[in-house]
């Protein structure tokens, strides 16, 4: 009888071993996806993995690779902090402006082409292939006429990141 019980123990404890630890069930059955944190140490390695994506999807496509703009990154980047302010997702600032003024107030001397946001809990790369999914805002990734482009982001603590990408030429 003992070595039974001790068989059934052993048998329960691998069994528990199994389980995945520490996931969270949504309402749908299936486990929540972890926020994706952002180190301060991976910002430029986050940048520069968006844009050889960027350039990558757009040499496949025939276009010309653009190259990271620091002021359209500055107007991305104030953009994305704004929108985590205003807790919308939407291109225009709290102060009514549009994403050619923010661009014009961050010193870039070309035309904006146009801007992509997005208010998600996901990577840079998942970011981009919803984007890519979506004909306006794949529009903005691909356009044959950008030369520069600018990303940036602002993450809160609970997780959520609020991306902004602008092009100009």
């Amino acid at each position: 009888m003992a070595r039974v019980l001790s068989f059934l123990l052993i048998g329960l404890l691998v069994l528990a071993g199994c389980a995945e630890q520490g996931t969270t069930i949504g309402a749908d059955g299936r486990p929540l996806p972890k926020a994706y944190k952002i180190r301060a140490s991976d910002e430029s390695k986050i940048q520069y993995r968006f844009l050889d994506s960027v350039n990558a999807l757009r040499t496949a496509a025939g276009a010309a690779p653009v190259q990271l703009n620091a002021q359209l990154t500055a107007a991305a980047a104030t953009h994305s902090r704004d929108m985590s302010v205003q807790q919308r997702p939407w291109h225009f600032g709290s102060d009514g402006s549009s994403p050619i003024d923010r661009v014009q107030r961050a010193g870039y001397p070309g035309k904006m082409l146009g801007e992509n946001i997005s208010e998600t809990y996901e990577t840079e790369l998942e970011t981009l292939a919803a984007w890519m999914d979506s004909p306006g805002t794949r529009q903005v990734i691909m356009n044959p006429k950008a030369i520069n482009m600018g990303f940036s982001w602002y993450q809160e603590r609970s997780g959520k990141i609020w991306w902004t990408m602008v092009t100009g030429n």
